[in-house]
This record gives C-alpha cells, structure tokens and sequence, in this order.
C-alpha cells in the first residue's frame, strides 16, 4: 500500500527536477551567442575554424574561430551562435578586415556583432 503512493511520488519529483534543469539549460543555450559589448578589436583575418558542438542533449551551438592579424600580434576572437530552426552561418573569409565587438574571456576574445571593413 505504501509503496503505490511513494514510487508515483518519488517518479513525479525526479519528472520535474528534470523539466527544471531542462529550462535553465534551454535558457542559457539562447543566451550563448549574447556578449556584452565591452571591446572593440579590428584585424585581418588569417585563419579560420568552424565546427558544430553539442551544448546540452539535442542542442547544438555553432562555433567560428577566427585568427586575427592585428597591428601588433595575433588574437584569437571567437563566435558561439545557437542552432535554432532559422539559423544562418555567418560566412567570414581569409584576408578580410574585420572589427568585431565583445570581451575578452581569459585570452580569447567573445563576439557577437562585427563589421567587415571595405578595403
């Protein structure tokens, strides 16, 4: 008698412990791509890396990682983008001028906004 009130219980509170976690992650999946504009970088790009990650169970993010020339050395600046149902990669290519806007997160630098310069 105990035991079929106990085991729905016990099932209903890990059904919403789960449902909970499941927001707080879906809530920071939307909020990767969002960085605050604290810097402004310009250089030209040298290199760059793009690949498809995976962020929590059936989310993905999409990561571009450009190598920048600026006018003293090379910096790492990297772009985190959700893959939503209208998502569009950006299209970067090797030899543009680029200003991207972000902060700096140890010695990588986080952009969201950027601007290809006109040569």
């Amino acid at each position: 008698m105990v035991t079929a009130i106990v085991i729905p219980i016990i099932c209903l509170y890990f059904f919403w412990l789960t449902r909970k976690e499941m927001k707080e992650q879906d809530a920071k999946w939307h909020a990767a791509s969002k960085v605050r504009h604290e810097a402004v970088l310009t250089g030209e790009i040298k290199n760059i890396i793009e690949e498809k990650q995976r962020f929590y169970y059936h989310r993905y993010i999409y990561v571009i990682t450009l190598q920048l020339q600026t006018s003293t050395k090379f910096i790492t600046a990297k772009q985190v983008t959700p893959i939503t149902k209208t998502f569009e990669k950006d299209i970067f290519t090797a030899g543009n001028i680029i200003r991207v806007y972000g902060s700096w997160e140890g010695s990588k630098f986080l952009f969201s906004d950027y601007e290809i310069e006109k040569r």
